[in-house]
């Protein structure tokens, strides 16, 4: 499904990112597409945010590998801090954007399914696409994913703006 669930809000949008812990993709993706959406001219009316599906980094900065590649690319990390993803999110955001396929399961465990889509299925390049996690490699991984981020990203901005309009 690549369509994105009509907002809560007429004229405003809510979205979130859910990943593992909270420190690499989730909050790489938040970062790219507040920016995405600012030079847009939509951040008054799209709030960005994310989560982790554990709550093993809870208050931790995101990881220092992809708050360096998100930096040698223009991007400020510096003021995330992870979260664990709540039940409440699904009242609260539009959209819950799950970075693979484990995590759209758990989310449906803890809200409605018309409200979570996995970001990959938006990824222009290779639609459908879990976003690996790059924890446990190294630097290349790091790049990789926000080489898919940044894309699909990128092509949300689009869908964002049709939820925003009125039909």
């Amino acid at each position: 499904m690549t369509s994105l669930p009509a907002p809560h809000e007429p004229g405003r949008y809510r979205v979130a990112f859910i990943c593992s812990g909270n420190i690499c993709r989730s909050p790489s993706a938040d970062v790219v597409l507040a920016f995405l959406l600012d030079e847009a001219g939509l951040s008054d009316r799209v709030s960005v945010v994310s989560g982790g599906m554990g709550d093993w980094h809870v208050g931790d900065p995101m990881d220092s590998r992809s708050a360096g590649a998100l930096s040698a690319r223009g991007y400020d990390p510096a003021h995330h801090r992870a979260q664990q993803v709540q039940s409440g999110w699904f009242g609260r955001d539009d959209v819950l954007f799950a970075m693979d396929e484990s995590h759209r399961s758990d989310l449906a465990r803890l809200g409605s399914v018309d409200r979570i889509r996995l970001f990959g299925d938006f990824d222009p390049e290779t639609p459908g696409v879990e976003v690996p996690d790059p924890y446990y490699g190294g630097r290349d991984g790091f790049e990789e994913v926000l080489d898919m981020i940044e894309r699909t990203c990128r092509a949300l901005v689009p869908h964002i703006e049709r939820a925003l309009s009125p039909s």
